[in-house]
């Protein structure tokens, strides 16, 4: 029987967060994401103790960027977070070992490189992306959220009240 997506739990303050998830593209691309059962995809594979707490701290709704690491470094496109953490471990009772599961949303206008977010070091400065750039998940303040979908052209998506729109940055 499908999930029902909708009944998982949202933020308590009605307030979006944003995360950035990484995957080396010979993993997991882009394209596999979009041809993923209905653009639903378990996000797994974490093992960092901190990129993991970063998982956990998800909430239904949030938007996440969706990074090709490797040779790409580079944000190709926006999921959104659609069951929050739950543990894939067997009877061992290792509770660290889970996964999220996020939809598509939307490809971002123009993918944003590594080096033009690094160009923009003081808008960046607290970016976990250029702190911890082995962290394969990492927290997005929104303001750089804000900037980074500026720089790709937008994307399309819903707003927070599930209304469709063009979230298009530049003026348009």
């Amino acid at each position: 029987m499908p999930r029902n997506l909708k009944k998982e739990p949202v933020r308590s303050d009605g307030k979006r967060s944003y995360w950035l998830l990484k995957t080396e593209p010979a993993e997991w691309s882009w394209d596999d994401q979009l041809r993923s059962d209905g653009g639903v995809s378990r996000w797994d594979g974490v093992r960092n103790r901190q990129a993991q707490k970063n998982l956990k701290s998800m909430k239904c709704g949030d938007h996440c960027f969706f990074y090709h690491s490797g040779r790409e470094r580079r944000v190709i496109g926006v999921v959104e977070v659609v069951r929050t953490w739950y543990s894939t471990t067997d009877d061992r009772g290792d509770d660290w070992e889970g996964v999220v599961d996020v939809r598509t949303v939307a490809e971002i206008g123009r993918a944003v490189d590594l080096r033009d977010i690094r160009a923009e070091a003081e808008m960046m400065k607290d970016f976990a992306l250029l702190r911890q750039p082995r962290l394969s998940v990492v927290p997005v303040p929104e303001r750089v959220w804000d900037r980074i979908c500026e720089m790709g052209g937008g994307f399309g998506g819903e707003d927070n009240e599930g209304e469709d729109k063009k979230e298009v940055l530049s003026g348009k």
